[in-house]
C-alpha cells in the first residue's frame, strides 16, 4: 500500500497508525538483516503513532505515513551519522527543515537509512555500517548514495523515503531498485539540517513506489526557509491531485549525447519502447544537442570535491564528532597537528579522504584557476545548453545509467569506473534542474531500468504530470522477490 492509500485508510479509520507502523517495523526486522538498508530505528515511533491515533483531527497530507529518512538528515534525538565514523553516535539537537515539514503534515520518522559515507559514492558500499544490498538481487548494489532509501522502499520496509541528490544520488539508486525518485530544482527544498557534501549541488528529494506518492512528499517539502540562504521562495505549482495529461503535440527532447557510447542494449531497448508508446500518443520526439555534456563528470567531480574539502574541514575532533587523542601505539598525540591528522584519518573512510585531497588540490594556490575556476566556467556552459534545449522542447528524456545494477565489489577498487556511473545524472545537477527516475521495465537479468525525465527549473508539476503519463504507459508493476 502506497503513501496516498495508507493516509486515506488512516483518515477513514480503516487502519490505525500503530498497526501500519508495526507492519513496517516487523517487515524491517525480518528483511533488513540481509539487506542492511536500515541503520537506525526511531525507538519512539510506536508511541508517536499511538499519539496520532488519539487525535480527533487527522489533518495533514501525510497523516500517519511512516517515512524512512536518509542518515544524512539531522533528526532530533535520533542518531544522524552520515554513515561516517567521524559522526558515529552523533545525536543532533534539532531536526532538518525538510524532515520537520514532513512531520508537520503528519508523517512519522520510521527509521534512518544506509548511504555512502557523506553521500560520496554510487554503490552504497562505502558506509560505516557496511554495504547495502539490492532487493532485486542481493549480490548487487542498490546504487548510491541513497541506496538504503531506495532499497527500503523497493523491499517494502517503508512506503516512502527521503534521499538526497548531489550528482545522481536519488535517481541512480531509484533506477537500480525499481522505484520513483525525484531531485527537485536546486533551492526549492531547504538544506538546513542536511549534512553537507557539496553545498551548490546538494538537494533533498523523495523516493516512493509511485509518482503520486513522490508528489505528496514533495508538496510537503517545498517552501521558503529563512534558515537556508540558498532556499528560493516557492515557485512550483501545486503537486496534489495532479492529472494524467494529454501529450498530443508535446515536444519531448532526446539528448543525442545520452544515447551514444556505452549504453547497454537492455536499457536502450526499454527506453525505445517508451519512445514508441509516446509517439503513438501523439508526442513529438526531437533530437537535442547538449554539446558540453561530455565534460559533466570531470566538472562535477572538481566542483563537488572542492566544496566537500571546505565543508568537511569542520570535522576536527574538537567541537563534536570523533576525537582521537592517542596514536596507534597508545601514546598521547604530540601536538594539535597530529591530533587533527589522526582524528580525521580514523574518522573518514578512504573514498572521503580521496575526495577531500582532490578538492584541496583543485583549490590550492597555482591550481585554482587551472581546475576549479575552469570547471565553474564549463558548468555555466552546461547550464546554457539546457536553457537552449528547453526553447525547443517541454522536457528531456534520457537514461539514468548506462546499465542496470552491477555486482557488489565489481567497481569499488576502481574510482574512475565508479565516478562514471554518474555520466547521465551530473549535468542536471550542475544545472540545478529538476530531474527524476521512473521505472519502465526489466532487463534480461530481471533487473529494473529507470527512465530519466528533466524539466526547466521550478516546473516539477509539469515534470510529474508527464511522469504520470509515462507511468501509465510503462505499467511497471513488478516487485523484487523479497515480497
Amino acid at each position: 500500500m502506497g503513501v496516498k492509500a495508507t493516509v486515506q485508510a488512516l483518515k477513514e479509520r480503516q487502519l490505525s497508525c500503530k498497526e501500519v507502523t508495526e507492519h513496517y517495523l516487523k517487515r524491517s526486522e525480518k528483511l533488513n538483516p540481509n539487506l542492511n538498508a536500515i541503520v537506525c530505528a526511531n525507538e519512539d515511533v510506536l508511541v508517536q503513532a499511538e499519539a496520532l491515533d488519539q487525535k480527533k483531527d487527522k489533518d495533514g497530507i501525510l497523516f500517519g505515513a511512516p517515512i524512512a529518512i536518509k542518515d544524512l538528515f539531522c533528526t532530533k534525538g535520533i542518531k544522524s551519522t552520515a554513515c561516517s565514523n567521524i559522526l558515529n553516535n552523533f545525536v543532533p539537537p534539532y531536526t532538518a527543515t525538510c524532515v520537520s515539514r514532513l512531520q508537520n503534515e503528519g508523517a512519522l520518522i520510521l527509521s534512518k537509512t544506509n548511504m555512502d559515507e557523506f553521500a560520496m559514492g554510487s554503490s552504497n558500499e562505502v558506509s560505516l555500517f557496511g554495504a547495502c544490498k539490492n532487493p532485486w538481487d542481493q549480490t548487487r548494489v542498490p546504487g548510491g548514495s541513497s541506496g538504503g532509501s531506495a532499497a527500503a522502499v523497493s523491499a517494502g520496509l517503508a512506503p516512502a523515503a527521503l534521499g538526497s541528490d548531489t550528482g545522481g544520488s536519488i535517481r541512480q539508486p531509484a533506477s537500480f531498485c525499481g522505484v520513483v525518485g525525484v531531485k527537485p530544482t536546486y533551492g526549492s527544498v531547504s538544506r538546513y539540517g542536511m549534512i553537507a557534501f557539496a553545498s551548490s549541488l546538494d538537494q533533498a528529494g523523495p523516493m516512493a513506489n509511485s509518482v503520486e506518492d513522490c508528489a505528496l512528499l514533495l508538496e510537503a517539502m517545498i517552501a521558503k526557509d529563512s534558515k537556508d540562504a540558498t532556499n528560493a521562495p516557492r515557485k512550483v505549482g501545486p503537486l496534489i491531485n495532479l492529472q494524467i495529461p494529454s501529450i498530443k503535440g508535446r515536444r519531448l527532447g532526446l539528448p543525442k549525447q545520452y544515447f551514444e557510447g556505452e549504453l547497454s542494449e537492455g536499457v536502450h531497448s526499454a527506453i525505445d519502447k517508451i519512445i514508441d508508446l509516446l509517439k503513438k500518443e501523439g508526442a513529438e520526439l526531437v533530437e537535442i544537442d547538449l554539446p558540453h555534456t561530455s565534460f559533466a563528470v570531470p566538472v562535477y567531480y572538481l566542483v563537488a570535491t572542492s566544496e566537500a574539502s571546505s565543508n568537511l574541514s569542520r570535522y576536527d575532533g574538537i567541537r563534536y564528532g570523533l576525537r582521537v587523542e592517542k596514536d596507534d601505539e597508545g601514546l598521547p598525540v604530540k601536538d594539535l597537528h597530529e591530533f587533527y591528522s589522526i582524528t580525521r584519518s580514523k574518522g573518514f573512510g578512504e573514498e572521503v579522504q580521496r575526495r577531500i585531497l582532490l578538492g584541496t588540490f583543485s583549490l590550492s594556490s597555482g591550481y585554482f584557476d587551472q581546475f576549479y575556476l575552469k570547471a565553474c566556467q564549463v558548468r555555466r556552459k552546461i547550464y546554457c545548453d539546457f536553457q537552449e534545449a528547453f526553447k525547443n522542447c517541454d522536457a528531456l528524456l534520457a537514461p539514468v545509467a548506462t546499465h542496470t545494477a552491477f555486482r557488489l565489489g565489481e567497481k569499488i577498487s576502481d574510482p574512475m569506473a565508479m565516478y562514471y556511473n554518474d555520466v547521465y545524472t551530473t549535468a542536471a545537477s550542475l544545472s540545478g534542474l529538476p530531474a527524476m527516475s521512473l521505472p519502465i521495465g526489466l532487463d534480461q537479468q530481471n533487473l529494473p531500468i529507470g527512465l530519466q525525465i528533466m524539466s526547466p527549473p521550478f516546473q516539477e508539476d509539469k515534470m510529474l504530470e508527464l511522469a504520470l503519463k509515462i507511468e501509465e504507459l510503462a505499467s511497471f508493476k513488478e516487485k523484487p522477490n523479497v515480497w
